[in-house]
């Protein structure tokens, strides 16, 4: 086991969150379980551990299943948080089996390959609409005007979100997320809360709306499924409509203008690209392990584990770290070089186990919808000036990206 107070990982220092792969390299060199005091965590940055822990049945999402906060040895969260963590508590991503189980039986339904795949024509449809007026536009910022709307629209018109409300949909999102980084402040917390109460209270309605008139949403086929036996309380269909927001569009925006991002400053392989869309797939791929825009996942040890020999006991909370773990030279050759022809490319940035990201293939199309627009309409897209990167650690992304066209 290696202390971590003289490591350079430093979730709050901006040069850290602007370029953390180094911070990890040494991590993985001082050893594979690292005690980290200011979080109260234990971090995991090698590859194999992460895979194995993400499938370990004794690391769970929650506790609340099988033990009290006093028993687990954890306070109980402040009161005043408390709309938070009924939304977030109630959604499949926080629960254990059977809950889980249950919740994502039901929603897996509308994500069989089949049913993704009829969803391909109106996401490039819809990619093509964006990328024509950002190029009718003469450019703008790819954050706002392609990576943003496209998959915000694909999950709203799944659930069965009217269009005109749509624009809620983004903020809201974003103030709930803030509480997935590390030691969140009083006001990032506050946000959240407001955020929780408000998209709640919206959802709450538009099920109501479809209890009296039913469409080919998902909303409406959770309740069906509700009327006919299946057991899902009113607070888990609000928790799964904002999971699936909240996962179904950040790491997918994210990935878009980090990818991007990355390819601007790896000219070669931007050139590469454009000479042959058919590494587009790949390409995905590889830009998603490159810069990971969600970079650390959290488990609690339900029953003591051991790792490299040292003992994690029961009530730790340990952080995976995704980032690393995609950069380990352990599994990928040259990690930090931009391969997009890269084939081994294992990378853990849709998770494993029974947490396996649900949208992973919508994700996919949709990446490489936006990808293949750009390249195929705007072909000389340029970098108009460095990005701004977010101040958050733990879910990646950049504040916008300036671009032009030619």
């Amino acid at each position: 086991m290696a202390a971590a107070a003289d490591l350079a990982f430093d979730p709050w220092d901006p040069a850290f969150v602007a370029d953390p792969y180094p911070a990890y390299a040494e991590l993985r060199a001082r050893g594979r379980v690292i005690r980290y005091e200011p979080t109260d965590q234990w971090l995991v940055p090698h590859h194999a551990d992460v895979s194995a822990l993400l499938r370990d049945r004794r690391l769970g999402r929650t506790y609340q299943h099988r033990f009290t906060h006093e028993d687990f040895g954890r306070t109980p969260p402040r009161p005043e948080h408390e709309p938070f963590h009924t939304l977030n508590d109630h959604g499949m991503l926080d629960l254990e089996p059977p809950d889980h189980t249950r919740i994502r039986r039901l929603v897996s339904k509308a994500f069989t390959p089949r049913t993704v795949e009829r969803l391909r024509p109106y996401v490039h449809g819809l990619a093509n609409d964006l990328v024509a007026a950002l190029v009718e536009a003469g450019g703008g910022d790819l954050l706002t005007d392609v990576a943003e709307p496209l998959p915000v629209a694909v999950i709203a018109e799944m659930l069965g979100i009217p269009e005109a409300d749509r624009a809620l949909l983004r903020p809201w999102s974003a103030d709930i997320c803030g509480m997935y980084e590390l030691n969140p402040s009083q006001e990032t917390a506050a946000r959240a809360v407001r955020a929780s109460v408000e998209f709640s209270d919206y959802l709450r309605e538009l099920i109501a709306e479809r209890r009296k008139e039913p469409g080919e949403d998902l909303i409406s086929g959770l309740i069906a499924a509700h009327d006919e036996g299946d057991r899902l309380t009113e607070q888990e269909m609000i928790s799964t409509a904002v999971l699936l927001l909240n996962a179904g569009h950040e790491a997918t925006v994210n990935a878009t203008v980090n990818g991007w991002w990355a390819l601007f400053r790896n000219p070669d392989q931007l050139a590469a690209l454009r000479a042959d869309h058919g590494l587009v797939p790949s390409a995905v791929e590889e830009l998603m392990r490159y810069d990971t825009p969600l970079q650390l996942f959290e488990r609690w040890v339900l029953d003591d584990i051991e790792i490299a020999g040292t003992t994690i006991p029961r009530g730790s909370e340990i952080a995976m770290l995704f980032g690393s773990a995609n950069h380990d030279p352990e599994v990928f050759a040259d990690p930090g070089r931009l391969d997009l022809t890269r084939v081994d490319n294992p990378h853990i940035s849709f998770s494993a186990g029974i947490h396996y990201c649900i949208g992973a293939p919508l994700a996919r199309i949709e990446l490489a919808a936006s990808m293949t627009a750009l390249l195929e309409r705007a072909p000389a897209l340029t970098l108009v000036a460095e990005p701004e990167r977010k101040p958050n650690f733990v879910i990646r992304g950049l504040r916008g990206l300036r671009v032009a066209v030619a």
